[in-house]
Order: structure tokens, then C-alpha cells, then sequence
């Protein structure tokens, strides 16, 4: 990691515990004779906390079973039964309400990024909430830019994610973040984050010079809602908006996609980002849109790699992409989904995108949901087609896939 970001993250996480020591709580040693408070609540987890509420930690664990069948233009079905994602959290506040911990680790081979660290850690940071505008956040965790992607994994109303959102997004990395829910305190009305990141991803060393900047200004001009979890299973019958806008600058990024993808051997990019996007809800119906753009300062490099007899070509991706997802809950159990998704390559861009765009560019597909208990433990299946310019040569995709948390 870069020396500038390791420093500001080792002197805010020194300043946190001081800080929450400075606030009007109290700071008497817990009795010991005092038992701690203990409650179990289906889909939240174990929790303990103290009896004073300084300290608290919630123990909780979430399962996905999927199966997918997919159907390519030619050739054999595949099929796929798999574990497809596994997470352990811990979760809490330390030494006051204003100190939260959140720690997230994974263990399904699904969860695994291909070619990258072994490592299972997802997230891992703590924040300091004293001030109403200005939260300070410090670890591993989404860098803030497009909704589609920082929506919660455990809260969408599809078996996935859109294949917009895997070619374009920031995902996590580490570094430090400012932000505030309720800026001016205009009750959820308006809300951002800024923050600088290492610019590689999560659970990797940077290897080459420049930070990752980014910053998200969001506005709600109905006030706050649960903008961060899909679908409308509450049909709330006062309309709920968000409208986001977001840009990043990565310098000098050593992956094909900013912040995941191939590594390159041959030096990095600097790479521009931008997003826009809206989630609505009201009555049962959500609409979730988002528009995404990234450029790369270069389209390639060629040279000669330290050890190799021949020269190679390493390509940067830019591109852009949009996509619209609707959702209506008939019930707080039973809801119907679908998504159209398309994403465009750069002039002069990486031509294995350009060539994967041209045949697999556009998503169409349904879905539908039966949530048991909420979005904790629900089952979902969808179908999808993936195709260019025509439907002709398009891949089919099925899946059903349930989630459980405990």
C-alpha cells in the first residue's frame, strides 16, 4: 500500500478510541458482577453487549445454494451446483455507540477472485459517527460510486448483479473515507462520500505510484429510506427517491479494470470513471437505473516483459454501459423482476471486449422472488439472455438460487 495512505489510516484509527473516549459517556470500567445482555433475532444474528452499551458485537452468517444452467450458441449445455457464496460478519460498536467495527469474511471458491489473494476478507473497517456530517471511515470496504454495486449482496431482488456492473465497477479497496447520511441534517435529504484508495482492489499491495480518488453526492428529496437494500416488500405508500452521481480517478492502475481484472506487466493506467443512477420506490413498485463510463489515458502498451525473449501487448478497457431494472412486489412474499443491461466499447479499446461486446453486449432477462422472511431467507430464480446486436447466437442462462442467513 502506498505510504501516504498507510500513514493516514494508522493515525485516524489511533485517533478513534481517544475520540470516543472524549464523548459525554461513561467511561467507568464495565462491572464485572453485570451480565452482559444477549438476544438472537432470525436473520440478524447473534448479539451481546454490555450492560452500560459501550461495547456490542453481532455474530451472523449468510448462504447462497445456486444452480445454473447455462446454453451457449453452440454446444453442450453446462450445468452448475454450487456453494456460491458463504460469508461470516462481525459487527458492532467499541467503546461507544459513535465507534462502529464491521468485519466480513468469505469462503465459498466463488467468492475467491480468480488469479488473485487467497485471502477470504471481504471488509474491514471502522468508523467514527460522532459528527453528523462528517462520518470518518478507515480499512477495506466499497469505494463509493455506482448503486448498483455498493447495494447490499445479501439484499437483491435478482439471483445477480448486472453484467454492466462486473465490467464497470470500483468494487472494494482500502483507504479512508469521509461521508455523512444526512448532510446539514435535512432529514436523509442529501448525503455524500469522498475518499482516497490504493487503486488495486481489495486484499492487494499496490505496485505502482497513485491513489484512487472518489467521491458520491446523493439526493433524496423525499427524505432517507432504505436506498441501500432492493425491491419494495414494505409497499410503502409515500414515495421513495434517490438520485445518485459519482467519479473516480485511478492513477497509474495496474489492473484491466481499474480495480480487478488481469494484472499488467508492463505498467499501469490512469484511469477516468463516472456514474449516475436512480432508485425509486413506492406501492410495491422499485426502479433501479444507472448509467457508467470508464477511460483509460492509454489504449495499450507494448514491450518487452523482464525475462521474455518477445514483445506483448497489454490493452487498457474503456467503455460504458447503462442499465434499467424493475421490480413489483405483490405481496411482502411474492415479487416479479426484470432487467435489460448493454454496455458499449471504447474506439481503439482492448479488442477482446470489443469482440465480447459484439456477441454477448446486451442482458434481457426476468426474475422471480419468494422472500420467506424478508430478503434473509428467500428463493430466486431467473433467466437471462445474453446476446449482440442480434438475438441471433444469444447464450441462455437459468438460475435458482436460495439464500439464508443466520
Amino acid at each position: 500500500m502506498k505510504p501516504l495512505v498507510v500513514r493516514a489510516i494508522l493515525a485516524i484509527a489511533v485517533a478513534l478510541p481517544a475520540a470516543a473516549h472524549a464523548q459525554p459517556v461513561n467511561n467507568a470500567p464495565p462491572d464485572p458482577t453485570t451480565p452482559a445482555l444477549l438476544s438472537v433475532r432470525p436473520g440478524g444474528g447473534l448479539s451481546v453487549r454490555s450492560s452500560d452499551d459501550r461495547f456490542a458485537l453481532t455474530l451472523s452468517s449468510r448462504a447462497q445454494v445456486r444452480e445454473a444452467v447455462v446454453l451457449p450458441a453452440s454446444g453442450a449445455a453446462t450445468n452448475d451446483l454450487s456453494l456460491r457464496t458463504l460469508r461470516l460478519t462481525l459487527a458492532g460498536h467499541t467503546f461507544s455507540r459513535d465507534v462502529r467495527y464491521y468485519v466480513q469474511l468469505a469462503f465459498a471458491n466463488a467468492d475467491l477472485e480468480p488469479g488473485g489473494s487467497p485471502s477470504p476478507l471481504y471488509d474491514a473497517w471502522i468508523e467514527w459517527r460522532r459528527l453528523r456530517d462528517l462520518n470518518v471511515r478507515v480499512g477495506q470496504f466499497f469505494v463509493p460510486f455506482d448503486r448498483a454495486r455498493t447495494t447490499l449482496e445479501s439484499s437483491l431482488q435478482l439471483v445477480d448483479r448486472s453484467t454492466v456492473v462486473s465490467e464497470f465497477n470500483l468494487d472494494r479497496d482500502v483507504g479512508v473515507e469521509l461521508s455523512s447520511r444526512d448532510l446539514f441534517g435535512l432529514g436523509g435529504r442529501l448525503a455524500y462520500a469522498v475518499g482516497a484508495f490504493s487503486g488495486e482492489g481489495r486484499n492487494r499491495a499496490a505496485a505502482a505510484p497513485g491513489f484512487l480518488f472518489a467521491g458520491r453526492l446523493q439526493v433524496s428529496p423525499f427524505g432517507a429510506f432504505d436506498d441501500n437494500v432492493e425491491a419494495d416488500l414494505e409497499r410503502s405508500p409515500r414515495p421513495r427517491l434517490a438520485i445518485g452521481v459519482a467519479g473516480a480517478y485511478n492513477q497509474q492502475s495496474t489492473r484491466a479494470r481499474s480495480t480487478s481484472g488481469a494484472t499488467f506487466v508492463l505498467g499501469g493506467f490512469d484511469y477516468a470513471h463516472a456514474a449516475a443512477d436512480l432508485h425509486f420506490k413506492w406501492r410495491g413498485l422499485s426502479v433501479l437505473a444507472e448509467g457508467v463510463w470508464r477511460h483509460a489515458s492509454e489504449d495499450r502498451h507494448t514491450g518487452t516483459p523482464m525475462g521474455a525473449t518477445a514483445a506483448v501487448t497489454e490493452w487498457s478497457r474503456s467503455g460504458y454501459g447503462y442499465l434499467v431494472q424493475v421490480g413489483y412486489a405483490f405481496t411482502s412474499h411474492l415479487e416479479l423482476a426484470a432487467r435489460w443491461g448493454q454496455l458499449f466499447a471504447a474506439d481503439g479499446t482492448d479488442p477482446s471486449l470489443v469482440s465480447a461486446l459484439n456477441t454477448a453486449g446486451r442482458e434481457l432477462g426476468g426474475n422471480v422472488s419468494w422472500y420467506v422472511q424478508g430478503h434473509p431467507y428467500k428463493l430466486q430464480a431467473d433467466y437471462f439472455v445474453f446476446f449482440g446486436d442480434t438475438l441471433a447466437g444469444a447464450r441462455q442462462q437459468v438460475r435458482v438460487q436460495v439464500q439464508a442467513t443466520f
